[in-house]
Parts: structure tokens; sequence; C-alpha cells
């Protein structure tokens, strides 16, 4: 035998995510190739000497998974000990967070800055019982009066801060918010302490950056995590001069770095795609061009270990701050609007329109941070309007998030081939309480996973870590049962989909978010072997015990990264 293999696996359930979703019971790995996919007959003559051969007992064999959306480095700082957790369970109201930043106060000296992360209103006891009510600087100070306090939302799009932290800042009732902003105040006009959307960069402009030490801790407690949970490949979505001003720059352009030194290291025990973010949130068209023009990059070492894919632009907010641009107007009224320059509407159409028109032009993937139904209508039709101008093969642009997708930018993604960004963890969490912000009908539909298939549009799925926790289990377990997190209410039952979609999305279908189906993203010979073994048959599980089904076992590029299946 010219070359046995280094990993042969037997006795399992071996999902192939092929185009036929096969299911093999076998399969042999061979310096960091998949060689043979079969039954035991079609791997045995593969096994030599020093072989490991793993009987995985009824175990099932998935490819590696790919989150298509998560934020490696500021999930690693969104995390303790780096941060404080103030998601749900680990706090349930308001006196909670505080309890945690009065203990956190103690251990730290005057003067330093205190930050924590994932708080959600609709996990905390007083702005559950009273929607009116939402948390404020008081509810801080007196836990910490001479530390400045940041605690970021789980969305990312609030921030909440104590009066110290304020007078840090230099904000007050004459503060006024950059365009895309707003510094939230009460009844008298003072500052309440909460930051919506572009206003956060207040508060990132006078937090301390990250220095490298952090920013390579961060990335290396990510990586351990997906290990864990059999996440080999996940995009960092936005990284670049825009994410400056983002927690502490954890978007920032130096972070790119810090992945450039993990792999040079052999540290970077994922495979990390890349988008580019030239601009922050509210920016024109003309600051965009002139910063994606200033950007050059000579590519990496490994591109098939960290690779630059395109760009990423923000056209709105998000639902739960009603900044999400919307035809129909929230419960209470508004519709939001689109983020970026302009005093209208139209002028900010004009602008998202040059933006796309002008990274299409320079060949760039798109990546569209975009919530609201009008606003996907609007970056859908962008998106076909470049195309139209200028054709290219292939380009593969995608909006990101996509929550209120539209028949029409449904049919219009679907015929020029671009794609969408969903978040099952994501409907999962905020299912009931977005009913508050736009009623029962429109909260049910959100990520509209079976119409989007259907019309024939590519669908990924990513967690958006920070902002839920990057377990693809709990996101295969929501878009099959489409249950919220809070109540266990099923939320939209039309807009679920089968076992198999569920799989593709965080598979092949994220590989090719990355143009990377060729070579990834299902188990085929030839393929890279990025792989991960759950404990238990995934085809015939009960989709509500998908969430607790140990990963057991984690491969990528042939490599062992994650193992539990010895000692």
């Amino acid at each position: 035998m010219d070359a046995y293999a280094d990993l042969v696996f037997l006795g399992g359930r071996v999902v192939t995510v092929d185009a036929e979703f096969s299911v093999a019971s076998a399969l042999s790995v061979t310096g960091g190739l998949i060689s043979a996919v079969g039954d035991r007959d079609d791997v045995a003559p593969l096994v030599g000497p020093g072989t490991r051969v793993v009987d995985l007992r009824g175990a099932t064999l998935l490819p590696g998974i790919n989150d298509s959306h998560l934020h490696g480095c500021a999930f690693g700082m969104a995390t303790p000990p780096l941060s404080l957790d103030l998601g749900h369970p680990a706090v349930s109201s308001l006196a909670d967070v505080a309890e945690a930043v009065r203990e956190a106060a103690a251990r730290v000296p005057d003067g330093r800055w205190i930050t924590g992360h994932g708080w959600d209103t609709g996990y905390l006891d007083e702005c559950a019982l009273d929607p009116s009510r939402q948390p404020s600087r008081r509810d801080l100070d007196a836990v910490s009066p001479h530390h400045p306090v940041a605690l970021y939302s789980f969305s990312g799009h609030a921030t909440w801060v104590n009066s110290k932290a304020l007078e840090l800042m230099g904000i007050d009732r004459h503060t006024v918010a950059p365009p895309g902003g707003a510094v939230v105040v009460d009844e008298a006009g003072e500052p309440t302490g909460l930051l919506h959307e572009g206003a956060q960069a207040l508060v990132q402009n006078a937090l301390p950056a990250l220095s490298w030490q952090e920013r390579t801790d961060a990335i290396r407690s990510t990586l351990a995590t997906l290990a864990r949970l059999g996440v080999t490949s996940y995009t960092e979505p936005g990284l670049g001069p825009g994410g400056d001003g983002i927690m502490r720059g954890a978007l920032g352009a130096e972070t790119l770095d810090v992945y450039r030194r993990l792999l040079a290291d052999g540290e970077l025990t994922a495979r990390v795609g890349v988008l580019l973010l030239p601009t922050g949130m509210a920016s024109t068209a003309e600051e965009f061009a002139r910063a994606l023009t200033a950007h050059s990059d000579s590519g990496d070492a490994d591109p098939r270990r960290l690779a630059i894919h395109g760009v990423k632009i923000f056209a709105d907010g998000i639902v739960p701050n009603r900044t999400a641009w919307m035809h129909e107007p929230y419960v209470g009224g508004g519709c939001g609007s689109l983020c970026v320059g302009g005093e209208t509407d139209a002028e900010r159409v004009a602008e998202i329109e040059a933006m796309i028109r002008h990274a299409h032009a320079a060949g760039h993937q798109m990546g569209v941070h975009v919530t609201g139904d009008r606003a996907i209508d609007t970056v859908a039709d962008a998106f076909a309007a470049a195309m139209a101008e200028q054709p290219r093969p292939d380009a593969r642009h995608y909006v990101i998030h996509g929550d209120f997708l539209t028949a029409h930018s449904m049919k219009v993604l679907a015929e020029h081939g671009f794609g969408v960004n969903m978040n099952p963890t994501i409907k999962w969490t905020v299912a009931d309480m977005e009913e508050a912000f736009v009623g029962p009908g429109r909260a049910a539909y959100a990520w509209p996973y079976r119409d989007a298939i259907d019309a024939g549009v590519r669908v990924a799925s990513g967690s958006d870590a920070p902002v839920t926790h990057p377990d693809w289990r709990q996101g295969v377990a929501t878009m099959v049962l489409r249950e919220s997190k809070a109540a266990g209410r099923i939320s939209g039952p039309e807009q679920r989909i089968g076992l198999a979609e569920a799989i593709r999305t965080y598979t092949i279908d994220a590989a090719w978010q990355d143009f990377a189906d060729d070579w990834k993203g299902s188990l085929e010979p030839g393929k890279v072997a990025d792989l991960c073994v759950l404990d238990g048959d995934l085809l015939t599980a009960d989709p509500h015990d998908i969430p607790s089904m140990p990963v057991v076992l984690t491969v990528v590029d042939g490599q062992v990264v994650h193992d539990t299946l010895r000692g």
C-alpha cells in the first residue's frame, strides 16, 4: 500500500452532505484529505500500523461546522474572564447586573473601566414586567461611583454606561449624537446612560484600545471554544478601519494582523474568512470609496486557512432598537431608516447604491448588514443594479441577517446568484421579545428560512457571536422546530425546514459563501478533512435533544483539535 490512512472511522452515521445527502458508515483521512467514503470494505485496505481507527459506535460524523458569521476577537473579549457575563441565565434582573458590577468594582483599582456583555431587556425582570423601564446609569452609579462602566447589549447595537463613564466621555444634555446614532435622554433631557447604534463610538473613543496581547488572548479563547463545538471554519465579518471604534477596536485592522501572526505560529485551529470593514456605521459613499481605495492586501500565506473574501457595510440597524428600516411602522410608530449618511430616505438610498456599486466594480464580494424589509429590498435591488451595470461571474454578494426578507428581495437574490446569511440562534433568542416591536405576525415571520430556500436563495447560518453563543446544535434545532428560548412557543411554524436543509446551511452552503464549496463543506474524497463527530445518531434524534448531544471529536485539515474519545 502506497499510503496508509492517518485516520479511519468505522461503524457510524457518516453524513456526507453531498448532492444526494447520502449517508455512509466509514471514512478515511490521508494527508489532511478525505481519501475514501463508504463502508468498512472501502476503508479497510487503508488501515496501516500507524492508522488511528475510531469505532464510532453509531455516532454521527459530519463535515466540520462552518459558522458563517462570527466575530472571533469580539466573542473572546465578551467572554469571562475578559468581560462580565451579563447574558441569560447568568443574570435575570437589573439588580443582578448591578451586583455583578459591584463585585467587579471591588476587584479592580478605582478609575479602571469595567466592561460586560450580553444584557437583554427581554430577560431582565424589571424590563420584562414594564417595557418602558429601560436600563439606566442610575442602576449602576451606586455600585460603581469610582469606575467607568460600559455594558454591551447582546445585539451589539446598544451600550449601557454609568455616570462616571458619561463624565469621562463628556456626554451631557447638550451632546449631539453622531449621525445614525442616539444618546437616549429622559423626560428632563438628561442622558439616561443608553447609547444606540453609531453613538456607541463615543464609548469606544474613551476606552483604551485593546492591546496586541488582549486581542491574541481573545482569539485563542474563541478558537478553543469553537474546537469544543466542532466548528472548523468561520467568517470574521468586518475587520478594518471601520471597526477601530467597535468594542475597543476588536474589529479593527490590527486584529487581522493578530490572525496572521497566529497563522504563522501554527495556532490558527480553524479556517477564517474575513470581510473587510473600510468604514463603520453612518458613513457616506465618498468616505467608503476613499477607504476602500486606500486598502491594499497582498494576500495571505495560506488562503485555505486565512483569506479575505470581500467587504462589509452597514445598511440599517436592528428591530429591538427600532432602527431597522421597515415598510410598515413599528408598534408605537416609526419605520426606522438606513444608517448611512444623508438627510432624506432618497439620499440615503443613493448612498447605499453608490457604496455597493463601487465595491462591486472593484471586484469585491459584498456582505451587507441589513435587517428591515424595506432596507433589504433596497440592498437586493442595489446588488442587481450593480451587476447589470458591470456584469461579474459568481460575485456571491449576500445580505447579512436578512430578518425580514420579502418575496421581492428573495426573487432578486435568487435570480442573480446572491445569498443570505441568517441567524437561527438569534431567532431562538428574540422570538418572543420582537412581538412588542413588530407585532406577532411579523415577529413569527422573522428569518424566513423556508421561503428563502424555496425561492432558490443560497442560505448560510451563523451565530453572530458574541450576540449569541456559537452553538450550531441549537441553531439546527431552531430551524427545525422554530421554538423560542424564553417561552418555548412556536414562532412561525410555516418557516420550519428539514434537518438535512438545516445541516446544509452550516456546511456546504456556508462553504459556498466562502467560495470554497469545491474543497470543503461536505465529506467527499479529495476534500479537506474538516470533521465533527457528534455522540449519538443525529438523523433520528428528537430535535429537542440535539442541543445537548456532545461533540466528542473535531478535526481540522486532518489534525485533531478536540478529542474526548481518548482519556
